[in-house]
């Protein structure tokens, strides 16, 4: 996917008709044009925005089969709140930029979240040679016990390739077989895992995997041995998350997932990548 810079974006946004081209050009490559009710990819374009199917003449919108076809806002107004998501923009800012009505630019950040996690789980990722796991804890300030056993926390459990990417998982709880179960669907038998001292981690030298750990009470690193990469992941989510003033527990997985897909592409443009993701994703 070609990366878009803000010059060119503005060029585009221009008038709603470019904006409209841009999405539709962006449709016909992601997913083809087809009739909703018979299929068919044979169409007249009637106007600004409606095409006529060629076979059974319905009228219909060329974004009807993608996400979007929901959010009831102009295709500028549309690309531009795309544009702020990449920039971390928060929901509230943007709509007072784009002078929209903060349901509608939730609606529409919410969307892009799920988009995101969709486009992630169809994602066939075996992570391989130096691998750093660990699991942290998100959830509000509370009293009581930190760390492993913190009630009412949220775990989860991440899986860092160096050099490579993060893969994580939002675990109930960090016995040995979820650990291990995790690791196995993601890590490639035969590569070295690094790991704190934990005992969830001692089975990972029974699965084909050559075990490391270093014990946190004395040192972070030792040599090769320490976890400093997918802690840098956890210091990267929980900064960018914190600016949402808490989230709920049913939507925390899409928020999650796209700290997972942001830190994944950190040196990106992301502008592109997320049309199509948008675009192309099955919800």
């Amino acid at each position: 996917v070609g990366q878009m810079d803000l010059p060119e974006l503005i060029k585009i946004c221009k008038t709603e008709q470019r904006a409209f081209d841009y999405l539709f050009r962006e449709v016909q490559t992601i997913k083809g044009i087809k009739c909703p009710s018979c299929g068919s990819p044979d169409y007249y374009l009637m106007n600004q925005t409606r095409l006529r199917c060629k076979r059974c003449r319905r009228d219909y919108s060329p974004f009807s089969n993608t996400p979007i076809s929901g959010l009831k806002i102009p295709i500028v107004s549309l690309l531009l709140l795309i544009k702020l998501f990449e920039l971390e923009v928060s929901a509230r800012k943007a709509c007072s930029q784009l002078d929209i009505s903060y349901p509608t630019t939730l609606k529409a950040f919410e969307l892009f979240r799920r988009s995101i996690a969709c486009h992630l789980a169809q994602e066939d990722i075996l992570l391989k040679g130096e691998i750093e796991a660990d699991e942290s804890y998100f959830g509000g300030r509370r009293k009581g016990k930190r760390g492993r056993g913190a009630g009412h926390k949220t775990i989860v459990f991440g899986i860092l390739e160096r050099g490579g990417k993060v893969s994580i998982s939002i675990l109930s709880n960090v016995k040995a077989e979820s650990l291990m179960n995790e690791t196995v669907k993601k890590v490639r038998r035969g590569s070295i895992v690094y790991t704190d001292k934990w005992c969830g981690y001692d089975s990972l030298m029974f699965c084909g995997y050559r075990h490391l750990s270093i014990d946190h009470q004395y040192k972070f690193k030792q040599g090769k041995v320490y976890i400093n990469g997918i802690e840098g992941f956890w210091s990267f989510a929980k900064e960018r998350l914190m600016k949402h003033h808490g989230i709920s527990k049913e939507k925390f997985l899409y928020y999650i997932k796209e700290m997972e897909w942001r830190y994944n592409n950190r040196e990106k443009l992301l502008f592109a990548d997320l049309i199509h993701i948008i675009l192309g994703a099955d919800l």
